[in-house]
């Protein structure tokens, strides 16, 4: 059903604006402007109507990348055990500009590599057994994103821990 709307089927117009529809999906979740922007194009609204809607809800100050990508990001990055690389990727996945998801990584490196290795422990700790495979412990921590530094210092000590 859903994957046959291009083909061949005639799409009826939304019955209600694009900037009601646009507030509507705002109320239930945040969104950047270029996700926003796609989610409407893929409910039928025209260019121009989705264009002007954006426009007026940056005018609104009820969409702005600026704010909810460091908010997104901060969250992210304090509450969850996903290393750096993995949440800004999931960040350009929403739609933010990869200049800006750079831009919210924090420069003090050394603090930076500090919460990888905690998140990087807290992985191991919480998903493998200490008699698992060094190598496996490595690759799966690699897939993940972690800064090789943190994944060799977390791997070490998840293997000398004898508890």
């Amino acid at each position: 059903m859903w994957g046959n709307q291009g083909s061949g089927q005639v799409r009826r117009k939304p019955t209600k604006p694009a900037l009601v529809a646009a507030v509507d999906m705002l109320a239930r979740q945040e969104y950047s402007e270029n996700r926003l922007f796609e989610k409407l194009m893929v409910k039928g609204y025209e260019e121009e109507e989705t264009a002007a809607a954006i426009a007026r809800l940056q005018e609104k100050h009820y969409l702005n990348d600026a704010e909810s990508c460091p908010r997104r990001f901060q969250y992210l990055y304090t509450d969850s055990s996903y290393s750096v690389r993995q949440i800004c990727e999931k960040l350009k996945q929403r739609g933010y500009p990869s200049a800006l998801v750079k831009s919210c990584i924090p420069e003090d490196r050394e603090a930076v590599n500090e919460r990888e290795y905690e998140k990087a422990l807290r992985v191991l700790e919480s998903k493998y057994k200490r008699s698992q495979d060094k190598q496996k412990l490595l690759a799966a921590l690699f897939r993940r994103g972690y800064y090789s530094s943190a994944i060799y210092r977390a791997v070490q000590s998840f293997l000398s821990d004898e508890e």
